[in-house]
């Protein structure tokens, strides 16, 4: 074996490594350590560095034609039970370890300037790159007992970084909140493995699924419980991918410091789902009930995302929304069996979300010089507008991210939804109306976020909003802040510019003409044609009016967005009032956290006092009436025990007298 795949698996230690020296000093001689603030910070991203590099080096040699690799070794073994670890290169991983390595150290970059005063800053970059290396393990895993062991790794350290200012009382409900949605799912996916492993007796992806169909098709299982073992285990995805009904934890993650928003968000956790599903898609494609379930949830889930982004004012919630929506995306791409299409967009949408998410950043550090460090108004688009006037390099770069998403040609966000599309109406219009619709509604609220954001007047010295936003820090203004807000440093900078490039140009490897993304990733076993056949297939026609409609009815929500909120021909205001019950339904984000909050929260808290009433009542008073009645007789009977013979004879011959007595009776 070459070298290059035999090393594969230090590209998950490496930052394991990092995490584990920088974490050693925080336990064993916290003060030195963290004077070493920037120190530690480049050890970390160095290792990072280093994974970066080693994945590329695959991704090269995967795209050469190198065969796919896979290497394990026995971990455990109980009669016929065989239990292996180890790792597998194919072209889905080594695309993914690119994915995770490039936007975690871009990440790593920009928190140096975003984390500078933060007392937290080593703390912060040993989670970061414990983060890493859990979704790197994750990515490599060969089959599903080591896929959850990371799977659960990714799950602790989003806990901690979502928590990360866990003075915040919001911080550490939202991360409470993420570990006990997350947990539901977990719990689905654990019985949905062990469901699998009782039918197929394997824990390997295409194993399991040769198996199961064989089962299905011979009778020896039921349609329904290979329908009912999948939808376990697609439990999972739902939770991590933030898919409708276990979507709600993932707006509250924004309680966490940015970068990390950014990479939960782009790269690690939230893809974690799809590259399951992905991994698991020979299984899925067995019984295809399920399939339709997957695409209806991502469906479902795309416009719900999106139909809540709209009325959000917090910038980072409502690129949380997005995220949820365009998480639907790919979540509906796989249920309707565009595969590759699904992974592509997981691709494009890593690079302009992170981007989007460090330039709402970049913003937050530039109106904490003038709002101070509170979240209410630093992150409420309702302070900011003119920006683009202080920061020319968060706002051109958050516009071509903002274009990315929006779907608008050449850029990369355009050739992935796209083809996403295209798949959906091939599969059932009903699909595709969704998603298109949803295209609309996304143009919409990003444009009206850019716009409410960068241009315009400086809206951040209006006392008078302040105050209606957050009446007890008004009165703070003035104590050494500024009167605008200012350009970040180029160590945030520079991340966003790099990450400006893929999410412009990326896309072009996914052209439906030559679309060398598919023929480089596709579902196992899909014979895939060659490049002079794909452009031989393509149809002009057909792609100028899928493209059309959907760039179109995105063209229709930018120009509602700029009449909006930008040239202010339309006052949204209005609008507002007169659909004030839509209106109110989508600013309340559905009434899911009222609804979870009543039956799960309050429903589980009023069985609890239920319970704790039965053990009180029932299971206490049997215990106690137990020893009362043990008590009683016991000071009742010590009296017999005089020690007098007369006595004992006495009372045997009234007890024999006694039962003569009762049976001659009887």
């Amino acid at each position: 074996m070459e070298p290059l795949y035999q090393y594969a698996w230090l590209i998950p230690v490496l930052p394991l490594i990092g995490a584990a020296l920088v974490g050693s000093g925080l336990i064993s001689y916290n003060q030195a350590t963290n004077r070493l603030r920037q120190g530690n910070a480049i050890v970390i991203i160095s290792l990072l560095g280093a994974a970066m590099v080693m994945s590329f080096a695959l991704l090269w040699s995967q795209l050469q034609g190198h065969a796919p690799v896979t290497q394990t070794l026995e971990w455990a073994a109980a009669g016929d039970f065989h239990l292996s670890m180890g790792f597998i290169i194919d072209p889905l991983t080594s695309v993914m370890l690119v994915i995770v390595t490039t936007v975690a150290l871009l990440v790593m970059i920009y928190t140096d300037g975003y984390m500078a005063h933060d007392p937290g800053y080593v703390r912060f970059y040993a989670y970061l790159s414990l983060f890493s290396s859990s979704m790197l393990g994750l990515v490599i895993s060969p089959n599903l007992v080591q896929i959850y062991i990371f799977w659960e790794l990714v799950g602790m350290c989003s806990y901690l970084l979502i928590g990360f200012w866990y003075d915040r009382q919001a911080a550490a409900d939202a991360c409470q909140k993420a570990f006990i949605t997350n947990r539901v799912g977990d719990f689905g996916l654990l019985l949905g493995i062990l469901a699998l492993y009782w039918a197929t007796g394997s824990f390997e992806f295409a194993e399991i699924g040769e198996n199961l169909e064989a089962l299905i098709s011979t009778g020896a299982l039921s349609s329904g419980m290979g329908v009912l073992f999948a939808v376990l285990v697609f439990l999972g995805p739902v939770a991590k991918s933030a898919q409708f009904p276990l979507h709600v934890w993932l707006p509250d993650a924004m309680e966490g410091p940015t970068p990390i928003s950014a990479l939960i968000h782009a790269a690690t956790m939230v893809a974690a789902g799809v590259f399951l599903i992905a991994r698991m898609f020979p299984v899925f494609e067995a019984v295809p009930a399920v399939l339709d379930i997957i695409a209806w949830t991502g469906a479902f889930t795309a416009f719900l995302g999106a139909s809540i982004a709209l009325t959000q004012n917090d910038i980072k919630k409502g690129l949380a929304y997005s995220t949820i929506s365009q998480l639907g995306y790919m979540v509906m791409a796989m249920g309707v069996g565009a595969y590759s299409a699904g992974l592509f967009h997981l691709m494009t949408h890593a690079y302009f979300k992170a981007m989007l998410f460090l330039g709402s950043g970049s913003v937050i550090h530039g109106m904490e010089e003038v709002v101070g460090h509170n979240p209410d108004l630093a992150q409420d688009m309702r302070l900011m507008g003119g920006l683009r006037k202080y920061m020319p390099f968060t706002a051109s770069t958050f516009l071509v991210g903002t274009l990315a998403i929006c779907g608008i040609p050449p850029f990369a966000g355009f050739w992935s939804k796209d083809e996403i599309l295209g798949a959906a109406f091939a599969a059932n219009p009903a699909l595709w109306a969704i998603g298109w619709l949803t295209a609309g509604i996304t143009a919409f609220y990003m444009f009206r976020m850019y716009f409410s954001t960068f241009e315009g007047g400086f809206r951040g010295n209006d006392e008078e909003i302040r105050k209606q936003l957050s009446p007890e820090a008004h009165d703070d203004h003035g104590h050494d802040h500024s009167h605008s807000p200012h350009e970040s440093p180029w160590t945030m900078t520079l991340p966003l510019v790099v990450l400006a490039i893929p999410s412009a140009l990326i896309g072009l490897v996914g052209m439906p003409f030559a679309n060398r993304f598919e023929r480089f990733i596709h579902a196992p076993g899909e014979v895939v044609p060659t490049l002079a056949e794909m452009a031989e297939e393509f149809e002009l026609s057909e792609f100028v009016v899928m493209a059309g409609s959907s760039v179109g009815i995105a063209l229709i929500g930018i120009t509602l967005a700029s009449l909006m909120y930008l040239r202010q021909k339309i006052d949204p205001a209005a609008i507002a009032k007169t659909v004030q019950p839509l209106y109110q339904f989508s600013l309340n984000k559905w009434y899911f956290d009222e609804l979870y909050d009543k039956v799960f929260v309050k429903g589980s808290r009023r069985l609890a006092r239920q319970v704790m009433e039965v053990d009180y009542r029932i299971v206490d008073g049997a215990v106690n009436l137990t020893g009362l009645a043990t008590l009683l007789s016991g000071e009742g009977l010590k009296y017999f025990e005089t020690g007098r013979a007369q006595f004992y004879a006495l009372t045997i011959f009234a007890a024999v007298l006694a039962t003569v007595i009762f049976f001659g009776a009887t």
